[in-house]
């Protein structure tokens, strides 16, 4: 997992993207649940927006095959300027070395809170707004797909 937020913190998605099993799944609350090909997508879509960024993590289990990590990413939600510090606990499965599920979660309305202001204070924690939230996120990942050609 050192390896993948490494390259996360640099932003450096191929290398992110290496550290997933071709068979890989991701699932967040944001995005809900992605193939590899969406999910190294979304991370470059975001990678490629954000402009400070900071990201920290810590392995908090390894058994197994099964990781545990929590991350912390710090940024500017580009849609209102407004500063986010969104705290994830992050679940993995390996296969072969590389990661087979990942699976963020985070409160969607601390999130939103943050990241849409009175809005989201509002709004975030109601279905109708996270549906919202992530058909917009999905439209734009399927643009940002459709312009990279992935």
């Amino acid at each position: 997992m050192d390896r993948f937020y490494e390259a996360f913190a640099q932003r450096d998605a191929a290398a992110m993207a290496a550290c997933y099993h071709p068979d890989a799944t991701f699932e967040d609350p944001a995005f809900g649940p992605l193939d590899r090909q969406a999910a190294c997508a979304m991370w470059a879509m975001l990678l490629g927006r954000a402009t400070d960024l900071a990201v920290s993590h810590q392995v908090l289990r390894e058994i197994g095959a099964e990781t545990t990590a929590r991350w912390e990413a710090r940024y500017t939600f580009i849609r209102t300027g407004r500063p986010v510090v969104n705290r994830i606990k992050a679940t993995f499965t390996l296969e072969d070395g590389l990661i087979r599920t990942h699976r963020d979660h985070f409160s969607f309305w601390a999130w939103a809170r943050q990241a849409f202001g009175p809005a989201g204070f509002l709004l975030g924690w109601t279905p109708w707004f996270q549906a919202r939230v992530r058909a917009e996120a999905l439209r734009g990942l399927a643009a940002y797909r459709v312009k990279a050609g992935r």
